[in-house]
């Protein structure tokens, strides 16, 4: 049997009744969102793009190294999905790791993932032709010296093979608790009644 489904052609004609069915699925759809990100991380073993190491074991060196200096645990997820949107953005990979992470972290913590790839380009963009100096503009910012730090102490040397690093289980907790509860979404409130 098909489960129950709202009627309306156009938003604009839905009514409260058609939204006392879409509310539950999209709870269950977002109690799953872990699972879908780890789905996601999972899908980076493997996947060198020419680099030292795959791409899901940069993430998981990032957060390790992340973790070892006493971070905290959004903080550390941060780190763990900085590059989740590689392979989906590969133009603009900080924003879906930032779009992924916005309803559960800080305004410093997002910003950071956001802005990493430029702050992180300091280290190779006279090597492909950009301007290395491309941070530069966010001199003077309030979460600029954070994501600096962040490049420096995690990125930017996460491309080690023989760095010691956790495996992903490792992580999975601190990533369940964080997404457990956004902190800020337009939704918070009308996914939490339902």
């Amino acid at each position: 049997m098909d489960a129950p489904r709202a009627t309306f052609t156009r938003m604009e004609e839905s009514t409260q009744a058609d939204w006392a069915v879409i509310l539950p699925e999209a709870m269950k759809m977002a109690r799953s969102l872990p699972d879908r990100v780890m789905e996601h991380l999972r899908l980076l073993d493997g996947d060198f793009g020419g680099f030292p190491v795959d791409r899901l074991s940069h993430c998981l060196q990032a957060a390790t190294l992340a973790e070892a200096d006493g971070r905290d645990e959004e903080y550390i997820v941060c780190a763990l999905l900085h590059d989740i949107g590689d392979t989906l953005g590969s133009y603009n990979h900080p924003d879906i790791a930032a779009a992924i992470l916005k309803p559960f972290v800080i305004e410093a913590n997002l910003w950071m993932v956001q802005h990493h790839g430029i702050f992180q380009g300091h280290n190779f963009f006279h090597h492909i032709g950009l301007d290395r100096d491309m941070r530069d503009q966010f001199a003077g910012h309030p979460h600029a010296e954070r994501t600096a730090e962040f490049v420096e102490r995690y990125d930017n040397p996460a491309f080690d093979p023989a760095a010691p690093t956790r495996p992903l289980s490792h992580f999975e907790p601190m990533l369940r608790r964080v997404m457990a509860s956004p902190k800020q979404s337009v939704y918070k409130a009308a996914m939490r009644e339902a």
